[in-house]
């Protein structure tokens, strides 16, 4: 049936799962029955409010965490901390696992340290699966764009490539893909290491641009912070980081590891002079990352119109480029 969740379901499953919100003394007003609207009081001298907002409707598995996750990855690729949420979710059916939703949300707003101050949830009976929307907001004195890339710099990737499509594999199709168990359950965890808020933190110390790469891959990624830059990248694709199971995943689905849901990974223009310290900061903290290409200006078709490209190895990319995991999903509808 069609409607909102009913208060009794509220009470039970959301109202106490919002982070650290409760412990948060900038939160006015936090998620309660009959508030449409959250109140949060603006901390003084914290310079810029960076909000993101960011849905998750066709991943089947930890949709809660996904959600948290990409919403403030989004937060931290402009440079701040994400600090408050709220959270939409829309349910085909009383038989949905609200309570599975709303703990992983309140895990995952608690391992970014950000509370989720209110929100909206919903019976939709034209949907298949839930839809979750979360929007992520928080503040900073240094605000980092995806278009400030400079030519001269050189592209650091965090991590490695396709890490939350990995994990997507493994939990939606791996029954289906010729790929041993073991692998799978490695991948699985995965989803673990969807959060670039650490890495966030280390790289806006140093980048002039920062992109997380979500839909369409690293390679998405890559493209659209050329765009936004008005630069050209050229990326050597052998030195872009694959795992393994990330590899025997994409080789059983047919789908390209750069070409895959890339959260858990981070972009980032830097400085020549500072890829070094980068790097040697990322190692400190723990985090995988490696240099994977420079910036260049972009080719011009006339006086004033650019044309900012990808060199990804032998493939020059002018296009944005779609989702591997699409057409998979497609055929499992169909089916």
């Amino acid at each position: 049936m069609p409607g909102k969740v009913p208060p009794e379901e509220l009470l039970a499953y959301v109202f106490g799962r919002t982070g650290t919100a409760n412990e948060d003394e900038s939160v006015i007003q936090g998620p309660a029955d009959g508030e449409d609207a959250a109140a949060v009081a603006w901390p003084d001298d914290e310079g810029t409010l960076v909000v993101s907002s960011d849905p998750i409707s066709l991943a089947a598995s930890q949709v809660g965490r996904l959600g948290v996750h990409v919403a403030c990855n989004d937060v931290a690729a402009s440079g701040a901390d994400p600090r408050w949420l709220t959270a939409v979710i829309l349910l085909p059916d009383p038989s949905a696992p609200l309570e599975t939703i709303t703990d992983d949300l309140d895990a995952a707003a608690r391992e970014v340290g950000a509370s989720i101050v209110g929100g909206h949830s919903e019976y939709v009976d034209q949907l298949e699966r839930p839809l979750v929307s979360l929007t992520a907001m928080g503040s900073t004195n240094a605000f980092v764009p995806t278009g400030g890339a400079e030519p001269g710099d050189g592209v650091v990737l965090t991590k490695a490539a396709g890490i939350e499509g990995t994990a997507i594999l493994a939990a939606d199709f791996g029954d289906d893909l010729d790929v041993d168990s073991d692998v799978r359950d490695r991948a699985a965890t995965f989803l673990e290491e969807i959060s670039v808020v650490p890495d966030g933190r280390v790289l806006r110390e140093h980048a002039t641009a920062m992109h997380d790469p979500t839909e369409g891959g690293v390679a998405a990624g890559l493209f659209e912070l050329a765009r936004a830059s008005d630069v050209r990248l050229k990326v050597d694709r052998d030195a872009v980081p694959v795992r393994p199971e990330t590899e025997a995943l994409c080789e059983a689905a047919g789908a390209d590891p750069l070409r895959i849901f890339g959260s858990g990974a981070l972009l980032a223009t830097v400085p020549e002079d500072a890829i070094d310290d980068c790097l040697a900061a990322l190692e400190s903290a723990d985090l995988e990352a490696a240099e994977i290409g420079t910036v260049g200006e972009a080719s011009r078709a006339s006086e004033t119109t650019g044309d900012p490209t990808l060199e990804l190895g032998s493939e020059t990319i002018a296009d944005p480029i779609q989702d591997d995991l699409y057409p998979l999903w497609e055929a499992a509808d169909e089916d």
